[in-house]
Formats: structure tokens, C-alpha cells, sequence
């Protein structure tokens, strides 16, 4: 019985020194793999630009970057025998300036990693019935003037506002100004790397 007893008390002995190298063995293996492992996290630089995103931005259409107000006395003088009709009349009008996104031509954006070209359409006039003829009025008028002397004077004041509106310092400011949108809209995006051109007139 005693001797049963010793070889059960060894029989424990060996199976707790087996026990202790085992987990002594893993306990290495783990701090062996730990310190020669590396983890590393990193972010990929390449950002998808759908047909849909593509689609969506050009439905936007006309797209408005300056509008410019204005106003022009224009006058006209009829030479008569024994006195002169006069008319003078004040026109107000609200050019805007933008480009429009229906005329973007294929492959006007494009997406390479975190950079993107766009070529935008060139900036035009966006509305040509730019002068608000509810607010037409006359400033003086004397003798009698038919719809064809008015017409005619409308389109002088047309002409003027054209000319004195569509000037290049105006075209540079909405340039500018469709350069910041469009970088704000794409970087909120995910783009780093940004350029905006204009296609020629």
C-alpha cells in the first residue's frame, strides 16, 4: 500500500513537471512570435470616384460663381423743326456668370489615387434676359415715341451692359471662384491633390 502510494504521489510529480514545461514552452513561443512579429496599420491612398458621384455633380447644370448688377441711362434725341423730343430711360439688370455643366465634355473629371483634374466648361453668361424690364422706367420723355424707338434703346442699354459686365476682371473673379467651390466640394471628398482648369472658349 505505502509503495502504491509513493508511485502514485510520483506519477503526480512527473505530470506536474510536464505540465510546468509545457506551459513554460508556450509562454517562449509566444514571446518569441510577439517580439519578431510586427502589426502594422495603414490606409490606402486610393480614392474611387463612381459614375454616379460623376453624373450627380454634372446634374447640378448651371452652375452660378458672380452676378454683376447694373444700371444704364440711356437717352435718345429727335431733331424737330420748332423743338426736340427727348427720352431718357434707366434700365436695371443682374448679369450672372458661371459655367454650365451639361456642356462638360467627356472625361472632364478625373480620379487617380488621391488626385483629381477637373476641366470645366469656360464661364459664360448664364441667363441672356439679364435686364429687368419690371423695373424699366422713363426718366424723361417728351413728344410722342413709337415700340420700335423704345426697342431700339432697350438695345442699346443691352449693349451697354454687356460690354461694361462681360469684362475679364469678371471672368477672372468667377474663375476664381469656381476654383474654391470645386476644391471645397472635392476635398470634402477625400482628395489631397486638386486641379481645376477651364476649357477654352
Amino acid at each position: 500500500m505505502k509503495k502504491l502510494l509513493n508511485n502514485i504521489s510520483k506519477a503526480r510529480i512527473v505530470a506536474v513537471a510536464v505540465i510546468a514545461v509545457a506551459v513554460l514552452a508556450a509562454f517562449f513561443w509566444v514571446g518569441h512570435t510577439a517580439h519578431n512579429s510586427t502589426v502594422s496599420i495603414g490606409s490606402d491612398k486610393k480614392i474611387d470616384i463612381t459614375p454616379e458621384q460623376i453624373r450627380s455633380i454634372k446634374a447640378i447644370g448651371q452652375w452660378e460663381f458672380l452676378s454683376v448688377t447694373d444700371e444704364e441711362l440711356v437717352d435718345t434725341v429727335r431733331r424737330g423743326i420748332f423743338s426736340d423730343d427727348h427720352l431718357v430711360r434707366i434700365y436695371y439688370g443682374t448679369l450672372r456668370f458661371g459655367v454650365d455643366l451639361g456642356q462638360a465634355k467627356p472625361g472632364w473629371i478625373v480620379a487617380s489615387g488621391d488626385s483629381v483634374t477637373v476641366t470645366l466648361p469656360p464661364i459664360s453668361l448664364l441667363d441672356h434676359d439679364f435686364i429687368d424690364e419690371a423695373r424699366t422706367k422713363s426718366f424723361f420723355e417728351s413728344g410722342r415715341w413709337s415700340a420700335a424707338d423704345r426697342e431700339a434703346l432697350y438695345r442699346r442699354a443691352y449693349s451697354q451692359m454687356l460690354s461694361h459686365g462681360f469684362t475679364e476682371a469678371n471672368i477672372k473673379s468667377a474663375e476664381n471662384n469656381a476654383d474654391a467651390q470645386f476644391r471645397n466640394m472635392l476635398r470634402a471628398m477625400g482628395f489631397e491633390n486638386i486641379v481645376v482648369r477651364f476649357a477654352k472658349q
